[in-house]
C-alpha cells in the first residue's frame, strides 16, 4: 500500500510524530496493586495445581504416563478424557485424534477440567498481560510502541505491550489488567469511542440507501436488530452480549465476506455454548433458541444443504435476509470485485492505493478498516496539536481501536472533552468530505480512578 495522495502522505508523516509524542507521554500504572495482583494470581494457580493433583483423573493420567505425567501437555489430557474415562469426543484432527482445544473442552462437565481451563486462562492472563505490562514499567510509567507500519488494513498495531489486546468480553481479565492503569495526579482518564464508526464507514462506501438511513436515525441499531433475528428474540430481549456477537460474529463477517457456513458456527460456539451468555432478562440463549425448535448447530460443511431445524439454516435464512435489506451494497460489493480483478489494485476513500494480491475478504475489508482508523488517526493528530498548542496538561496516552484514551488535567476537563467530540464529530468531517455523508458520534467514559472504573461522563 502506498500513500498515492499529499493528504495520505501526511497522514502518516503526523500520525507518526503525533504517536512518538504518545509514546513519550506514557501511561501511568498503579506498580503495587500490579505486582499484588500477580501475586494473588500465584497463589490462586498453586491453588488449582493443588486440586488437580488431588482428583481422581491425575491419578489416572499417572497410571498411563507414569513418570512423563505432564499437567501441560493436551495430548496425555485428551488420551486421558477420551479413552481412559471415555468422555466422547466432539470433533476430530485431520489425523483423527480427538481436538482437545479450549472449545472442546468446555463441553465437558468436569471439575478437573475446569480447574485445568482456569489455570490455562490465569497462566495467560499473569504472564502475557500483567508481566508484560511490569516488564516494560519505567518508574510507574508505561511507554507502550504505536505502529502504522505492520498492519495491511492500514489500522495501527501496539506492542511492549500490545494495549490493544486487552480482553473485552473476559470481565475478570479486564479488570485486573484495566484497574492497573490509572491517571496522573489530578487527572482523569478519558476514553471517547467512535460508535459504530466501521459500519458508518462502510455505509459510506458503498452508499447503500439503507445503510445510511440506519446511521442517520438515532433511535436505530443495526447490530441490535441483526441480534433480535438471529437469536429469534424481540428488540427490547436483546442483551449487550447478544449484540456483540451478532456485530462481531455475523454484521461484520458478512460485510468482510465472510458466509452462513462459518457465521453460524462462530456463533454457535461463542454465544450458544457460552453458558453466561443470556437474553436481557437472564434467560440462557441456549435454552431459548431451543425452546423456538432449534437444539442443534448443523453440519456446517461447504456445498451440504443446510438442514432444517438447525441453527445452520437459520442463519442462512437471515444472512439472505440480511441482503435484501442492503441491495445495493449486495450489488455494488461484487462490481467493487471484479474491478480489482481487472486492475490488480484499488484506491481507499484516504488517498491510499493498494495493489497486490487480495482475497475477497481482503478486497471487503481493507477499503473499510482503513478508513475507519484513518478518521481516528487525523482525530488524535489534531487533539495532540492543540493540547500543546493551548499549553495544556492534559496528554493523550493511547488510542486502542476506535478510541483515544486522554489523561485529563481536571480542571481541562470540559474544553478536552468538548474540543474532542468538536475534532472527531465536526472537524474530521470538513477534512474528509466522504465521511459527511453520515453522522459521526463519539461516547466518553471516564474516571478518577482507574481505567477499569470508568463511567459515562455527565458533563
Amino acid at each position: 500500500m502506498k500513500p498515492t495522495t499529499l493528504d495520505a502522505y501526511q497522514l502518516m508523516h503526523e500520525g507518526a510524530l503525533a504517536l512518538a509524542d504518545v509514546e513519550e507521554a506514557g501511561i501511568r500504572i498503579d506498580v503495587e496493586r500490579l505486582d499484588q495482583t500477580i501475586a494473588d494470581i500465584d497463589v490462586v494457580i498453586d491453588g488449582l495445581y493443588s486440586q488437580l493433583q488431588n482428583d481422581k483423573v491425575w491419578y489416572s493420567w499417572k497410571e498411563r504416563w507414569g513418570e512423563k505425567s505432564n499437567l501441560g501437555s493436551r495430548y496425555q489430557l485428551g488420551k486421558v478424557l477420551f479413552e481412559e474415562l471415555g468422555y466422547k469426543a466432539k470433533k476430530l484432527t485431520p489425523t483423527g485424534r480427538a481436538q482437545v482445544n479450549e472449545e472442546a473442552l468446555t463441553q465437558i462437565n468436569l471439575s478437573f477440567v475446569k480447574n485445568y481451563l482456569r489455570i490455562e486462562k490465569l497462566k495467560k492472563l499473569r504472564t502475557t498481560y500483567l508481566l508484560g505490562i511490569r516488564r516494560e514499567v519505567v518508574g510507574e510509567y508505561l511507554h507502550a510502541f504505536f505502529n502504522l507500519h505492520l498492519a495491511r488494513t492500514m489500522r495501527s498495531s501496539a506492542s511492549e505491550p500490545n494495549l490493544q489486546n486487552i480482553p473485552i468480553r473476559d470481565t475478570e481479565a479486564g479488570r485486573l489488567i484495566r484497574s492497573c492503569i490509572i491517571p496522573r495526579d489530578g487527572h482523569t482518564l478519558v476514553e471517547i469511542d467512535y460508535s459504530s464508526l466501521e459500519y458508518r464507514v462502510c455505509a459510506c462506501f458503498y452508499q447503500d440507501e439503507n445503510m445510511l438511513a440506519y446511521v442517520a436515525d438515532p433511535t436505530s441499531d443495526v447490530h441490535r436488530d441483526v441480534a433480535a433475528e438471529l437469536f429469534m428474540l424481540d428488540q427490547d430481549d436483546v442483551s449487550k452480549d447478544l449484540r456483540f456477537y451478532a456485530k462481531n460474529q455475523f454484521v461484520f463477517a458478512t460485510l468482510y465476506g465472510s458466509y452462513y457456513v462459518n457465521t453460524s458456527k462462530n456463533l454457535w460456539n461463542e454465544a450458544v455454548l457460552g453458558a453466561s451468555v443470556t437474553t436481557s432478562g437472564g434467560v440462557p440463549i441456549r435454552k431459548h433458541l431451543a425452546s423456538k425448535g432449534i437444539k442443534q448447530l448443523g453440519m456446517c460443511k461447504p456445498g451440504h444443504t443446510a438442514l432444517k431445524g438447525t441453527f445452520e439454516r437459520h442463519v442462512k435464512q437471515v444472512e439472505e435476509r440480511f441482503k435484501e435489506r442492503f441491495p445495493q451494497w449486495a450489488e455494488r460489493k461484487e462490481i467493487w470485485w471484479q474491478r480489482y480483478l481487472s486492475s490488480g489494485s484499488f484506491q481507499m476513500m484516504t488517498g491510499f492505493s493498494c495493489s497486490g494480491v487480495f482475497t475477497r475478504n481482503d478486497l471487503y475489508n481493507y477499503p473499510i478498516q482503513g478508513p475507519a482508523f484513518h478518521l481516528l488517526l487525523w482525530s488524535l493528530i489534531q487533539m495532540v496539536k492543540w493540547l500543546k498548542d493551548e499549553g495544556m496538561k492534559s496528554v493523550v496516552v493511547a488510542e486502542v481501536h476506535d478510541s483515544l484514551l486522554i489523561d485529563v488535567e481536571n480542571s481541562e476537563l470540559d474544553d478536552v472533552i468538548a474540543k474532542a467530540k468538536q475534532v472527531m464529530t465536526k472537524d474530521v468531517q470538513d477534512h474528509w468530505r466522504w465521511a459527511a455523508r453520515v453522522p459521526l458520534e463519539v461516547e466518553v467514559e471516564a474516571s478518577e480512578k482507574n481505567w477499569y472504573e470508568k463511567k459515562p461522563w455527565k458533563g
